[in-house]
């Protein structure tokens, strides 16, 4: 038998049943008012899925066929999901999980026809006193500053990596990072020491050949310096455990971080924590 004699049999059949329901049913016997002509549809919905199963189609479940299912679209990047990156091409990211943590992670991305592309990742630690918000960070609690900020210049014991195009500043016997806060060169790089810097309230740079061997300036609190609110922090090497505020990467990933950075795309670095007040995503 062809198909179309199929259907024309389920037809039938289908019109029968609805006509033998009408006549049974009932308020008395448990039947509601119009469940025959339910009955009916539904005998519709099953003659226009033997159909479609007849051209190709998949049957219908119930009333509705199901819909397939749609895969997830690729993750959005980081730069992507952030208020604002800098309005430059290059941003580096350093999040950590919470505002209590000492550990978390450094990426860097590069903007291509207005997508952004991972360039690269890696371990970071911050300060030992963990995260604060930068606009009410206090000096001397060893906490990173979270906030957008641009980088101004990179400096260390060691020399620039080779690529490298940031400028690049040789750390002497005399190179010192002002940090008191009665000075005129609070939050600078001094060489050597001013009179009205006391050594006792800065860093001789220096003095820290492994963290210092080669950094970059983080210019929070740097353009317009706030007393009391912080000075010297960096994006430099790992030391021994958690910074002073700074964030710190593996010596191998600073090398790469500065003969990758590139004045002409006006870089900045953004940090924060995996979400609340201080979210990566809202500077």
């Amino acid at each position: 038998m062809t198909w179309t004699g199929t259907l024309m049999r389920m037809w039938t059949r289908a019109r029968a049943r609805t006509r033998l329901a009408g006549a049974g049913g009932g308020v008395g016997n448990g039947a509601r008012p119009g469940s025959a002509r339910r009955r009916l549809g539904l005998g519709v919905v099953a003659l226009l899925s033997a159909i479609g199963v007849a051209l190709g189609a998949p049957a219908a479940s119930g009333v509705a066929a199901a819909r397939p299912a749609v895969s997830p679209g690729p993750a959005v990047p980081l730069p992507a999901a952030m208020a604002d990156t800098g309005g430059g091409t290059q941003l580096i990211t350093a999040r950590a999980r919470t505002l209590s943590s000492t550990t978390g992670t450094v990426q860097w991305w590069q903007r291509y026809n207005g997508r952004w592309q991972l360039k690269g990742s890696a371990p970071a630690r911050f300060g030992s006193g963990g995260l604060a918000e930068g606009g009410s960070r206090v000096q001397g609690t060893s906490t990173t500053p979270t906030g957008l900020y641009d980088l101004p210049f990179g400096f260390g014991t060691a020399p620039a990596p080779p690529g490298t195009t940031v400028p690049y500043r040789r750390v002497g016997t005399h190179s010192w990072w002002c940090e008191d806060n009665a000075s005129a060169s609070y939050n600078r790089w001094v060489d050597p020491l001013p009179p009205d810097c006391a050594a006792a309230e800065s860093e001789r740079l220096a003095g820290y050949p492994t963290q210092y061997s080669r950094a970059l300036v983080i210019g929070f609190n740097y353009h317009r310096p706030v007393r009391g609110r912080g000075a010297g922090i960096f994006l430099h090497v790992n030391g021994k455990g958690a910074t002073a505020g700074c964030v710190s990467v593996p010596a191998g990933v600073m090398a790469r971080i500065l003969s990758w950075v590139r004045p002409s795309a006006h870089p900045h670095m953004a940090i924060g924590t995996a979400s609340g007040a201080t979210a990566l995503t809202r500077y």
